[in-house]
């Protein structure tokens, strides 16, 4: 197959990219070395730790937990650059179908093993609803973005259930990490600078996310732009009603979701026309924003609710107002069933723990 050109090219100097990207896997490369050297004492000292807390307080056992999934990320990155290497000299330094493809497997499998990871030492359980009717593409994916795990949501489930490889619109600075530095230049992607000062380019950039789509692809986006917090949405609902107060009824009626924001997400709904729309929601992983909200505990065991949605292209409107309303209006369907769902989950939990007591007490 020919060489294909990317449909987002490389920006800034050559040298700071060679230089960043090296930095960037000699300190993964470092940091794993030492965490394997050191694997004795540590895991020594985070037993110790959790022993204490869950003694004092029945706290599970975070700090071997974590410990355990910093190292196997590590794992995970060094396998996903070695996927990204071979790749690379099979191509022979060459853009093209056959290398976009390639990448498309190693970045599937690199998410798999991260979120395998996850569900393992959490104890995760997921339940997924409607994946069937996820796939083929084209498509264009709009998911909610709860926590530093759905990240991997995407790639893991959709991806792998359909073979389709995602064009991601994703913030810079996860270009700190080498996998996404590197392939994510390799595979259509556009790195975003927030706040750049510079929205038509931006825009006009998201749209070559959509030339030339297949049935092997999709377009990835979370229309929130940063994960939710109840600040975060008053907010969000204060600037709307003074800059666009047209839009505000619309907004008014989001409990769980931050309101779309319409600049990157209109212009692929407007570009992509021949895309079907697939919203995809996700709850069970809220809240965890931070690695601090891990150590908090809440994520293990928890069960992990997963929905998709697909709108055919044809039913998408063309006109930019009716446009809005229909997003809006998808956007608030997503945002009751989270509401629900997390209800749901609440009162689970609540029958599981009164519960506990009795089953403890019947036990011989």
């Amino acid at each position: 197959m020919g060489e294909l050109g990317p449909l987002i090219p490389d920006d800034g100097p050559l040298g700071a990219r060679v230089w960043r990207r090296a930095r960037g896997i000699a300190a993964e490369l470092l940091v794993l070395a030492l965490l394997t050297v050191l694997s004795p004492l540590l895991v020594a000292i985070a037993v110790g730790v959790d022993l204490v807390l869950w003694l004092r307080r029945r706290k599970p056992w975070m700090a071997v937990r974590l410990l355990a999934m910093g190292w196997w990320f590590l794992v995970g990155e060094l396998y996903g650059l070695s996927g990204l290497l071979a790749a690379w000299l099979a191509s022979r330094g060459h853009d093209s179908a056959r290398r976009r493809e390639r990448v498309y497997r190693v970045k599937r499998r690199w998410l798999r093993s991260h979120l395998a990871g996850i569900r393992f030492l959490f104890g995760l359980r997921f339940e997924i609803e409607g994946l069937e009717v996820a796939g083929p593409g084209p498509v264009l994916v709009m998911i909610r973005h709860a926590s530093i795990i759905d990240n991997a949501l995407p790639d893991a489930i959709l991806g792998q259930a359909h073979g389709l490889g995602f064009r991601f619109i994703i913030k810079r600075e996860l270009q700190m990490l080498p996998t996404i530095d590197i392939g994510g230049r390799w595979v259509p992607t556009l790195f975003v600078r927030r706040a750049s000062g510079d929205t038509a380019a931006e825009l006009e950039r998201a749209r070559l996310l959509t030339l030339n789509l297949s049935e092997r692809d999709g377009i990835l986006i979370y229309p929130e732009g940063t994960r939710w917090t109840k600040e975060k949405l008053a907010r969000a609902k204060e600037i709307i009603a003074e800059r666009h107060p047209e839009i505000a009824p619309l907004a008014a009626g989001l409990h769980n979701l931050l309101p779309p924001r319409l600049g990157g997400t209109l212009a692929l709904l407007e570009s992509a026309r021949d895309a079907d729309v697939v919203i995809f929601g996700h709850v069970g992983l809220d809240g965890f924003e931070y690695i601090s909200d891990i150590w908090a505990g809440g994520l293990v065991g928890s069960t992990v609710r997963l929905r998709f949605w697909r709108f055919p292209a044809a039913e998408v409107p063309s006109e930019r107002e009716a446009l809005i309303a229909w997003l809006y209006e998808r956007w608030q369907e997503l945002d009751d069933w989270v509401g629900a769902v997390q209800a749901e989950l609440a009162a689970a939990r609540v029958t599981s723990t009164r519960l506990a007591p009795l089953v403890d007490a019947a036990q011989p």
